[in-house]
């Protein structure tokens, strides 16, 4: 069931919020301002990682692209008990001439920021990403 929610607004924050909509890809303005509360509530009440307390649990995705030879590093991550790897990918991105590695993780933000840190100064790799996934009181799983 769904319910109509409005509120005013004056016209030039009207006319950047429609062009904000069509930049993100969206085609529903509903949708968009429902992803964008959300995003925005879950932002303001867990914060950035650096900012949470260290027992806060989480779960996520962290991307990491490197050169090879630094394999050994990622397989010490995956089976180091830090963080809980679920799922784990490897692909080769030819263009960039890059690998990339995925985990679906869980773990505390202590053990996220000491991870990220150390993959972080680990030579031959480039860029770390963590992906944290929206917590929520129900949903599909």
């Amino acid at each position: 069931m769904s319910r109509v929610l409005s509120f005013s607004t004056d016209n030039e924050f009207a006319e950047q919020l429609e062009h904000l909509i069509r930049q993100s890809g969206y085609s529903n303005r509903s949708l968009f301002l429902r992803d964008a509360s959300l995003h925005f509530a879950e932002a303001q009440r867990r914060g950035e990682l650096v900012a949470m307390e260290g027992d806060e649990v989480l779960e996520g995705t962290i991307v990491i692209y490197y050169q090879h030879g630094v394999e050994s590093k990622l397989m010490e991550l995956r089976h180091s008990h830090e963080i809980d790897v679920f799922s784990y990918h490897h692909n080769c991105l030819t263009d960039s001439h890059t690998c990339v590695d995925t985990m679906q993780v869980r773990g505390n933000a202590q053990s996220f920021r000491y991870a990220i840190e150390k993959l972080n100064n680990t030579q031959d790799i480039d860029k770390v990403n963590f992906i944290a996934a929206p917590m929520r009181e129900n949903g599909c799983c």
